[in-house]
């Protein structure tokens, strides 16, 4: 009797063994990094511009994918305009921008996320520019700051009103974790 006991007690503890080993396999470090916009356009968009904001961005472990998003400010700098005392020549306007599962390639000092985004004017979507933008987002640092630096670069629809020029910002926070894969 203490015979079938052991035995079944020792098959219990191989089984709890094999679920925990399963599930330390599909364990992953993650990455949640998120800082400030802050930068212009060039004159060619109607500018220039001034874009100012927060992002954020995900990266999902070892899938190779990554959720972005941005809340943005444009603003027409004092280039911009012809009558400084004007709020409404100014043409403030407001940009949220998501990219979900994005695909996340190295770059040489950081990595790469590029997908299809999707960027609202002012809450509306489509912005008046249209639906289809592209975003590349450049995430790199130097040998003191590992993640440093962010640039955007939009395609499609949206680079006639951001420009195909980058627009840079800095990452404020850097924090990774261990988190099971996401399915």
């Amino acid at each position: 009797m203490k015979s079938k006991a052991f035995w079944h007690g020792a098959s219990i503890g191989v089984l709890v063994a094999a679920v925990s080993i399963g599930a330390v396999a599909q364990r992953s470090t993650h990455a949640h990094l998120s800082g400030l916009i802050n930068d212009y356009t060039p004159a060619s968009v109607a500018g220039p511009w001034e874009i100012c904001g927060e992002w954020s961005l995900r990266v999902k472990g070892e899938a190779g994918k990554a959720d972005f998003s941005a809340a943005l400010t444009m603003v027409r700098s004092d280039l911009g305009v012809s009558d400084l005392n004007s709020p409404a020549a100014r043409n403030a306007h407001t940009h949220h921008i998501t990219l979900v599962d994005g695909t996340v390639t190295p770059v040489a000092n950081g990595f790469r996320v590029s997908g299809m985004a999707t960027i609202t004017a002012n809450g509306t979507f489509p912005a008046p520019f249209g639906p289809s933008s592209t975003l590349q987002i450049d995430v790199t640092g130097g040998n003191s700051v590992t993640f440093s630096n962010i640039k955007l670069t939009f395609g499609g629809d949206a680079a006639g009103h951001f420009g195909t020029q980058a627009v840079n910002g800095v990452v404020r926070s850097f924090k990774q974790h261990e988190s099971r894969e996401d399915k």
